[in-house]
């Protein structure tokens, strides 16, 4: 709610990490321009799945605690609750790319996550904020620091990695480099 909340303040003083406008058509579809908070459901809470902030200080890192803790989390992680709504959807979404397929110069399959280094850390992102992407062309990526424009068919459907687990698919159609 916190997060959601300096969003929504943000935006409202005309200043966004990822700015959402836009209109236009792709395969004969339009295409909406989303960023993170879209992939979340309304009632989602950061604290249902990491617990709160206050709890999990207090716990030391040799507690068999905060070792139950984080297995908890880790299987909380992996099916948090996704937008039923956005289903088949055209969207273009920003973010950055942990590659997971390719063959050394062309990447085909990765996750689009919404920092830099998100599932190479532990613990992931929650599901809802992983979207497993796939461009069958394939992409040349010389930089993951650069954040990217993915736009593509988003599908709800659970896709599970050794890295970590998405509540969402994206048949990519065009990648390009992120500009405001």
């Amino acid at each position: 709610m916190k997060r959601l909340l300096a969003s929504l303040c943000l935006l409202a003083c005309g200043w966004a990490p990822f700015p959402v406008a836009a209109v236009e058509t792709l395969n004969g579809q339009s295409v909406e321009t989303i960023d993170w908070e879209t992939l979340l459901p309304a009632d989602f809470d950061f604290e249902s799945v990491y617990g709160s902030q206050e709890e999990l200080s207090n716990l030391d890192d040799f507690d068999p605690e905060a070792q139950r803790r984080l297995d908890t989390m880790k299987e909380a992680l992996k099916s948090t609750p996704v937008v039923p709504e956005l289903n088949g959807r055209m969207v273009r979404l920003p973010g950055f790319v942990v590659p997971l397929e390719g063959d050394g110069q062309t990447l085909t399959t990765f996750f689009l996550v919404p920092w830099f280094g998100a599932c190479i850390h532990t613990p992931p992102p929650p599901s809802n904020q992983i979207v497993y992407t796939h461009f069958e062309p394939g992409t040349r990526l010389d930089n993951l620091y650069d954040a990217v424009w993915v736009t593509g068919v988003l599908q709800v459907e659970d896709f599970s990695h050794e890295l970590a687990s998405s509540g969402y698919r994206l048949e990519a159609y065009r990648i390009e480099p992120y500009t405001e």
